[in-house]
């Protein structure tokens, strides 16, 4: 047997293991880190409309405004990211915002050992409100009356002053975004009182107690 065939026989011999891994953020990783496929959500009427289904990095464009109910096939996480660059220093930036949110939820893996998704989704069914109010007019008398609020709505009113929590934290602070969304949403998350998303959904449940 010559050398040139004694190689290639040495080379088919040879089993190559491939190392296959998941691609970062396709699927149920959120940021390629965490997996989604694991995460409760302790409200069932919240539970279809929250989607933690994360492909790539999440920024859509914008391609479910004009759909009709479009935004409940967005990923939760862009949503609350669209909802931290709705005004002051992070308007537009939405690079910023990710970076902000990402390390967050890297803070908070660290600091409770649990998935940062379990804990965000917590946070989301305490700071969505059951009720609200609506201003009916009798003739020339308009009167408060309390309504039920939708699944969809509750969904946005929680993403909404997680975000503003967030946010207002910051002013006239030298703390970050960062420790400002992880303290809203740890106080979210154990129903602290403290947090401003479950103090505005106290009042707004309050006040629709007693416009019934």
């Amino acid at each position: 047997m010559s050398e040139s065939e004694m190689v290639a026989e040495e080379e088919q011999e040879e089993v190559v293991v491939e190392d296959v891994r998941p691609i970062a953020g396709i699927g149920t990783l959120v940021f390629g880190k965490w997996d989604a496929s694991s995460i409760t959500c302790k409200d069932p009427g919240l539970a279809p409309y929250i989607n933690l289904t994360t492909v790539g990095v999440p920024h859509t464009g914008g391609r479910h405004a004009n759909a009709w109910f479009g935004k409940a096939k967005l990923s939760v996480v862009e949503r609350y990211i669209n909802k931290l660059m709705r005004t002051g220093p992070y308007t537009g930036k939405k690079q910023g915002a990710m970076k902000a949110f990402e390390a967050a939820l890297d803070a908070i893996a660290e600091k409770t050992g649990e998935n940062p998704l379990q804990i965000f989704v917590n946070a989301i069914c305490n700071g969505a409100p059951m009720e609200e109010i609506t201003r009916i007019k009798f003739g020339a008398v308009s009167q408060p009356k309390a309504v039920d609020s939708s699944p969809s709505r509750r969904l946005d009113v929680a993403l909404r002053n997680l975000a503003k929590g967030a946010q207002q934290g910051t002013h006239k602070s030298k703390r970050t975004l960062t420790n400002c969304i992880i303290n809203e949403l740890s106080k979210a998350a154990s129903d602290d009182a403290t947090s401003f998303a479950v103090a505005k959904k106290e009042e707004l449940e309050r006040i629709a107690s007693s416009a019934r």
